[in-house]
Parts: structure tokens; sequence; C-alpha cells
């Protein structure tokens, strides 16, 4: 089973995230999947649009919290590991947003942390009405310091600033009030 499927249909390349028992993490082999292949696409005049959606009940979880709190029985505490991360995320987050070609967030169930910050990055998104999204990182002691920056360039800043430090969830309609989605549909659509 790959970890991203991909199905070009026409000029649309459909990438789907398919790690649907992980809530679609931003595992050190998701991220890995997703910047190959977003490279190659970057390089194909035949793909004129890319969609990024996730297998299962969720979108994206955010990292993959069994590989961070592995990195953590590390002599220097996970921060090599940490960092190492982090950036391979940032690098896949900016190929996104230096694509020839319009990336749009096809979004359902959750987009939290970093799926929350990977909804921020993509040109357009359009998410099921009942998704929620959050960078509740804060809730088990990490600040979402990373997705911040995604979403103070999506939403108002003071907003951003409420749901880092609170970890609360925007509901669709929020998202889309809020500028974080273009729009909210029913599910089937």
């Amino acid at each position: 089973m790959a970890i991203l499927n991909v199905t070009q249909r026409g000029a649309v390349a459909h990438l789907t995230m398919n790690a649907p028992g992980r809530m679609n993490a931003l595992s050190d082999e998701m991220l890995a999947a997703l910047q190959e292949t977003l490279d190659e696409l970057a390089e194909d005049t035949k793909t004129r649009v890319v969609t990024i959606a996730g297998a299962g009940k969720g979108f994206c979880a955010g990292h993959d919290l069994r590989q961070l709190t592995a990195a953590r029985q590390a002599e220097d505490g996970g921060v090599a590991a940490w960092k190492d991360l982090f950036d391979r995320c940032t690098a896949m987050m900016t190929r996104i947003q230096t694509m020839p070609q319009p990336v749009i967030a096809q979004v359902h169930g959750v987009a939290t942390a970093a799926g929350c910050q990977l909804v921020a990055t993509c040109d357009l998104a359009v998410a099921a009405s009942d998704t929620r999204f959050g960078v509740n990182g804060v809730n088990i002691g990490v600040f979402c310091s990373t997705p911040m920056v995604a979403l103070t360039r999506n939403i108002a800043r003071k907003k951003a600033f409420e749901l880092l430090t609170t970890g609360d969830f925007l509901t669709a309609a929020e998202a889309e009030s809020q500028g974080l989605i273009n729009r909210h549909v029913p599910a089937d659509q």
C-alpha cells in the first residue's frame, strides 16, 4: 500500500495521503513522498492543477506524534531530529508555494497542527462542511510555531493567536469566514 496515491485525470494530478490509520500524519515517510511527488509534478508541463486530499476519516492530523516521541530518546532529547523534521516539512510546504501549478487542498474530517498548516499553505482550499481545523499542539504541551506562520498569512493575527494558545477548533464555516478556506460544501461534494 502506497503512503501517497497519485491519480492523473487529464491535466489534474490528485494526491491522496494514504495513512488513514494514522490520520494521514506528516510522518517522515509521508513528507518524503509528498516532497518527491511535488518536485516531479513541478517539472511536468502536462499537469495544470494539483489537489491534495486525505484517505479515511480525516485530512491530516499533523506530524506523527509517535515519531516525535521516539526522537526524544536520543542523547540530545530529540533536538536534532525535530530540527530535521521541521526543516523537511518547511521544504515541502515551500515547494507547494513555488509550484507552477495551483495546489488545492480537499479537506474533510480534521486538519490539525501541521495538517492545518498544509491547508493554509495551499493556494485554494475546499472543505467538507463538517470539517474542523485546529493548531492545538498546546493541548499536549507543544506550541505550533511552524503552523503559526502559514496560519497568520491566512487569518487575522489575533484570531490565529487565540487558536494557538487555546487549542480551540474552527468549524468549516468559521474557517471560511476567517479566510483559511475558500468554501465549505456538503461532504458528498
